[in-house]
């Protein structure tokens, strides 16, 4: 009786082994939540725009991917009439990841021009954690990791989709990043859905420009633009606001 009891189980186990479905490709539509109000930080500028702007600014990425290649852009704003023309502006940027060869290529709209970043994709130094949470019908794990010295990020990722892509330039994991919340930013990630058909894998694909940054030559880039824009002001709240453009335009 306990072989036979035995034999059922390790049936039991086989079949939910062979029933695991693993992702290779596939688009995942991501809903960006970011607190504008509390980016914009509680200097003059802020106080006079108050009541004028929604507290959140709501959008749509998604993020393609295949043949451990993927492609990171902007869908639309949640309510763009109400963002007005500065926040409501499209983001054009694209990230490109190939994650075979270990190789990023961004096309940014940065300060006014367009610039392109070539260089290698530099994973996040993660700690993974015991928790777990259900995303898009996905179980996730959950991981934590610091970017620029000290902030930090906290991903979930499924591993049942199968590469090591996330939103804009997050990545690292054993299976792709559902769900990311970076607090200094004020703004979270989350996966609404991931489709599995009639994926369009065309833009998958580096973008060669004739010049091109790389990740430290872009922030000398940024640094030296936005130089003035903070000047005479020493206070805490200016020196975070300036950390905050700065590390939005590097993400």
């Amino acid at each position: 009786m306990k072989n036979i009891a035995t034999f059922l189980f390790l049936m039991l186990f086989v079949a939910k082994v062979n029933a695991q479905v693993f992702i290779e490709k596939a688009t995942i539509e991501y809903e960006i939540t970011q607190n504008i109000k509390k980016t914009m930080g509680s200097g003059d500028w802020a106080e006079m725009m108050g009541d004028k702007l929604p507290k959140f600014k709501i959008g749509y990425y998604n993020l393609t991917f295949a043949d451990n290649k993927s492609v990171y852009k902007f869908s639309s704003w949640k309510e763009k009439d109400k963002l007005g023309p500065w926040l409501g502006k499209e983001d054009n940027t694209i990230w490109f990841n190939d994650f075979n060869t270990l190789r990023t290529s961004v096309e940014k709209d940065l300060i006014g021009s367009k610039v392109n970043v070539e260089d290698s994709i530099t994973p996040l130094e993660w700690r993974l954690t015991s928790e777990n949470r259900m995303i898009a019908g996905f179980n996730c794990k959950k991981a934590v990791a610091k970017i620029f010295d000290s902030v930090y990020v906290f991903a979930f990722y499924a591993e049942d989709i199968m590469i090591p892509a996330g939103p804009a330039s997050i990545n690292g994991l054993p299976g792709a990043i559902l769900g990311v919340t970076i607090p200094r930013l004020f703004t979270s990630w989350i996966a609404t859905k991931v489709s599995v058909n009639n994926i369009d894998v065309s833009g998958l694909k580096p973008f060669n420009p004739k010049k091109s940054y790389t990740n430290v030559t872009l922030k000398n880039f940024i640094d030296e633009r936005s130089k003035d824009w903070w000047s005479g002001d020493d206070s805490d709240d200016s020196k975070q606001q300036k950390n905050r453009f700065v590390w939005g335009m590097l993400l």
